[in-house]
């Protein structure tokens, strides 16, 4: 079984194919409160390839934390990087040569 982020066998991972169809790593810091002292807010870090700008990854995850864990959401902060870009080209103005 290939884990996350491991090289198939046609040599490229499965992060990298996410990268070259669009997906970015994505970051979302959430804030919830402690089930047992509700007035404790607490921060977690989620890490991930997601798609702009609909999230689906982010949207399952939060999903899944309001289905099955007791910390109720606060707030939830995203960033987001396509980590493979289109090339950036400038005109240029002239061509200086040096003998």
């Amino acid at each position: 079984m290939v884990s996350k982020g491991e090289v198939q066998s046609g040599g490229v991972s499965d992060d990298f194919r996410k990268q070259v169809a669009g997906y970015g790593l994505t970051t979302a810091e959430i804030l919830y409160r402690r089930p047992d002292r509700q007035w404790l807010l607490q921060s977690y870090v989620w890490q991930n390839y997601d798609l702009f700008p609909k999230f689906p990854a982010l949207c399952d995850f939060l999903a899944f934390w309001e289905r099955q864990l007791e910390g109720p959401l606060v707030s939830v902060t995203v960033a987001h990087s396509r980590l493979i870009k289109p090339a950036e080209l400038r005109a240029v103005d002239g061509v200086f040569r040096l003998h």
